[in-house]
């Protein structure tokens, strides 16, 4: 069989299963398989290829014609310009993040200490510590397997010193923070089985599921990061686009300060973020 024929059995294959982009996914995949680049396709698309590689190049095909994400078929993801291995112990890093992560870096400043909650692949915490020199950074999720993913990550990424903690939030954190970031599950639990098959079928609903009105962790590490955050640090949120309101008003009613929201690309509510101040912190617990 020759390589342009390869290629468009699996465009039809993934059309036929509809998989959503097929042609960019067919490419991927033969990229992945035979080590191509495009434009050498493009100059020799006649190539006989062998039938080993063929036959795997097929069977991929049709694990990615099963919804089964292509980054978890290729085990790479690429974020904020670095290279990030995932599996399905980890969410796949997404471009709506790196708002999150361009938002913290124009707030940090060098030596600050920062943690990054729901760490998953590690994908924020490493990001930032190789875009800025930090004092202290911790990466912390309650699933072991995530944090594998992590210290690997950190180690592929030649990033040095990063913590990685497994803890239920706050549980087994430690220390004061400048910065903490956080992009926790918060998606509704009765939209989880709404979403696309290769987010609801494969990827881990533990970092999903923000339970019934997929409010729960911003209510659990707003009232907890008053305990690890020095006076005049910040406190960052991934969110879903229709939750700014409610978390803004969360953390006004928690006394902290300047609520803010950031927009992603597509013009969508992406980043919350506000200052936390001891002594207005004080003032409303009291008030409580």
């Amino acid at each position: 069989m020759k390589l342009r024929e390869l290629f468009e059995a699996g465009v039809s294959y993934l059309r036929e299963h509809q998989v959503h982009d097929s042609e960019n996914d067919a490419w991927l995949l033969m990229e992945y398989v035979f080590g191509i680049r495009r434009i050498d396709y493009l100059r020799t698309p006649s190539t006989c290829v062998e039938a080993a590689k063929a036959d795997k190049y097929m069977s991929l095909i049709e694990r990615r014609g099963r919804h089964y994400p292509l980054q978890y078929i290729t085990g790479h993801q690429e974020f904020m310009g670095l290279d990030f291995m995932v599996n399905e112990a980890v969410l796949i890093p997404r471009q709506d993040t790196e708002s999150l992560v361009e938002a913290v870096l124009e707030h940090m400043k060098t030596g600050d200490e920062v943690l990054d909650m729901c760490t998953g692949s590690g994908c924020i915490i490493i990001s930032l510590a190789a875009k800025k020199q930090v004092c202290r950074a911790v990466g912390a999720d309650i699933s072991e397997e995530a944090l594998k993913v992590a210290r690997a990550n950190a180690k592929h990424n030649h990033v040095k010193d990063i913590e990685f903690v497994q803890s239920d939030l706050f549980d087994k954190i430690e220390g004061c923070y400048d910065i903490i970031a956080a992009n926790p599950p918060y998606i509704p639990s009765e939209d989880v089985e709404e979403l696309m098959p290769e987010v609801k079928l494969y990827e881990p609903v533990l970092a999903l599921d923000g339970a019934s009105d997929g409010l729960s962790f911003y209510r659990r590490i707003i009232q907890g990061a008053k305990a690890y955050l020095k006076s005049g640090g910040y406190l960052f949120f991934e969110i879903g686009c229709n939750q700014a309101k409610e978390i803004c008003e969360m953390l006004r009613e928690n006394g902290f300060l300047e609520a803010a929201v950031r927009k992603d690309l597509a013009g969508l509510d992406r980043v919350v973020y506000a200052t936390y101040n001891a002594k207005a912190i004080a003032a409303v617990d009291i008030e409580n």
